[in-house]
């Protein structure tokens, strides 16, 4: 995660438990395609894996992961099969060899790198017609009425959001991405979560940290009282994230 001048901006060391804990599931339907589209399933590489939400899943799916994160805090914390390897390693440098990798997949993190820099690792990484894919997700559409009791909520933590925010906002458009365009279908991830759930989601956030750290009071816990008289007596309620999704495949050689 960088900030922009070479250096690692860590954002999620603070929460990483919190993390692995409240972070969403990706859908089994966004695996299936990548496993779909990529050339082989041997290798995949996930940089900027955090808690390794997305390195269980492709684990299901191929019979490597190398799963790397700059943050030990988030490695330390992270879970996966036998056939995922986790490793402190920087999205701009990892330890597979030249052409090993039939994907790279990032996460919700692509925004927090050096893209240049990776980009030139995936050049690297990836074998011939292997296949780079980043999604994000950005704000969480629920309920109507839980939405207007959060928003007061999203609206004291707007100005700590870290610049890479932005670039989630924007679904990454415009970024010069390498290798030919590969057109993705549409992807949401939906849940089912307790009230519990969504407040730990949401004290994950990278802004709230900041604003904790800022101001020295917790936003989550100021408002909490107002979101939990909107959810109700619900043991659960539906929320859900559009993905937006970016393929890229390296050309034969």
């Amino acid at each position: 995660m960088n900030d922009g001048a070479g250096r690692f901006a860590d954002h999620f060391s603070g929460v990483a438990e919190g993390y692995a804990e409240a972070r969403p599931e990706y859908p089994d339907a966004l695996f299936d395609w990548i496993a779909a589209v990529a050339p082989a399933t041997a290798q995949a590489w996930e940089p900027g894996c955090g808690s390794g939400q997305a390195s269980r899943s492709l684990a299901a799916r191929f019979d490597a992961v190398l799963a790397t994160d700059p943050s030990a805090a988030q490695i330390a914390r992270a879970r996966g099969p036998a056939n995922v390897r986790f490793a402190v390693e920087p999205g701009e440098r990892c330890s597979l060899g030249d052409g090993a990798a039939d994907v790279v997949c990032v996460a919700q993190a692509l925004h927090w790198f050096d893209r240049p820099a990776f980009f030139r690792e995936c050049a690297r990484v990836l074998r011939p017609r292997g296949v780079l894919v980043a999604w994000g997700y950005q704000d969480m559409l629920m309920p109507g009425d839980v939405a207007e009791a959060a928003r007061p909520l999203l609206e004291a933590i707007r100005g700590d959001w870290p610049a890479g925010r932005a670039l989630v906002d924007s679904g990454y458009a415009g970024f010069d991405w390498p290798f030919e365009a590969l057109a993705a279908p549409p992807f949401d991830l939906a849940a089912e979560w307790p009230l519990a759930r969504l407040l730990a989601y949401l004290g994950t956030f990278s802004a709230v940290q900041r604003h904790r750290a800022r101001t020295g009071a917790d936003p989550v816990a100021a408002h909490a009282p107002a979101i939990a008289a909107a959810w109700g007596d619900a043991a659960t309620r539906p929320v859900r994230w559009p993905l937006f999704v970016h393929a890229r495949r390296r050309r034969p050689e």
